[in-house]
């Protein structure tokens, strides 16, 4: 039997992005019997040179980029540029987050190209649980820089850690897996050790609230709701992303020295069959380079004209909020990756899955491109 090639290109997106899968998954994939090709430098923005692969993994290679792209799988965390998937030969499988329910661009793209795709956002257990998430450190990592802006320009006096300043009020849009883990990660500060300082001084503590979807739709108690937060936290996942869950009007009501928190990262899509727009209009578009935004950025301007962004708070929006600590991600990840890829290289590849095999068979049928509608 022929032995399955993986390339695993790094990333090429915006400056901050540094992420690699680490050494110890590589060299479980050449021990079940895969071959890995790393474009040349791999892993070198976390610290990491060849040889600390070579170390682990003997047989690995190293090579250009679209070497690495000509491989019968693609392994790579976030979705690459179309341009290096245009090296991808007819019949390989891209394995990345490739969001199929808000990205039909993305589907179109890769079925037109001909490939298979296995997105990682999609790999989940018979309840619908994923298998290949880090939903605690996009809500520590999005909360603890929210609230790192807050405490700058929350009024003074009082001033954010004295003790006579009222409590904080978040407000959480979603009640998912991500709003699950913002609520102890906001109630702390997203910060455990300023939590404590802070507390031993007497200063009062924060009031996390989550909202309904159904309760989003009610106009009156929403800006009775915004006119006394501090935070609010876009955490859903809407059944419609063509419409917002917080239009730009309601942020009029929400207090000067707010903070919107975009942990959704949704796209804004004007154009095409399925548009789309984040839940709370009118806020940028982050990413690991700037995820910090004053209310007079540019990059309010340069949101798409479809987009009302009159008024505006300041807001923090990151594409990919585990980014912020890499290798602490990446460790997570690759763990959690480890039995996905095993269970793939041992049935000799994606066309030997079947939908009703073991449970990461199962796993993966279900976030394959081709059996997705």
């Amino acid at each position: 039997m022929k032995r399955l090639t993986f390339g695993l290109p790094s990333m090429h997106a915006e400056k901050g992005e540094v992420r690699a899968f680490l050494p110890d998954l590589v060299a479980h994939i050449e021990r079940w019997g895969g071959e890995v090709v790393l474009e040349h430098g791999y892993g070198s923005g976390m610290g990491l040179k060849e040889a600390d692969y070579l170390k682990v993994a003997p047989q690995v290679r190293f090579a250009d980029l679209e070497t690495v792209y000509a491989q019968d799988y693609v392994l790579v965390l976030r979705y690459p540029q179309e341009s290096f998937l245009r090296w991808m030969r007819p019949g390989a499988c891209l394995i990345s987050m490739i969001h199929y329910p808000t990205r039909p661009g993305r589907v179109k793209f890769l079925r037109e190209r001909g490939l298979e795709a296995i997105s990682l956002d999609s790999l989940k257990d018979d309840t619908g649980r994923r298998l290949v998430e880090n939903l605690r450190m996009v809500a520590w990592n999005g909360v603890r820089t929210a609230f790192e802006v807050l405490r700058r320009i929350y009024p003074d006096p009082p001033g954010f850690e004295h003790p006579r300043r009222p409590p904080i009020y978040v407000s959480v849009l979603g009640a998912g897996m991500v709003g699950m883990h913002v609520l102890p990660a906001a109630v702390r500060y997203g910060d455990e050790s300023y939590w404590r300082r802070i507390a031993n001084a007497g200063v009062l503590g924060v009031q996390a609230t989550v909202l309904d979807y159904d309760l989003t739709s009610h106009q009156a108690v929403m800006i009775e709701l915004l006119r006394k937060t501090d935070v609010l936290v876009d955490a859903t996942q809407r059944p419609d992303p063509s419409k917002p869950v917080v239009p730009n009007e309601w942020l009029a009501f929400l207090p000067l020295h707010a903070v919107i928190l975009d942990l959704s990262v949704d796209p804004y899509e004007c154009e095409g069959e399925q548009p789309s727009v984040k839940a709370i209009e009118g806020i940028p578009h982050g990413n690991l380079d700037q995820y910090v935004f004053a209310p007079d950025d540019p990059a309010f301007d340069r949101l798409p004209a479809c987009v009302n962004a009159r008024n505006r708070r300041h807001v923090v929006s990151c594409y990919s909020w585990p980014g912020l600590t890499p290798l602490e991600c990446m460790d997570i990840y690759g763990k959690q990756l480890a039995p996905i890829l095993r269970t793939l290289i041992q049935a000799g590849g994606v066309r030997s899955i079947h939908p009703e095999g073991t449970f990461f068979e199962r796993a993966i049928a279900r976030a394959m491109l081709s059996r997705w509608t």
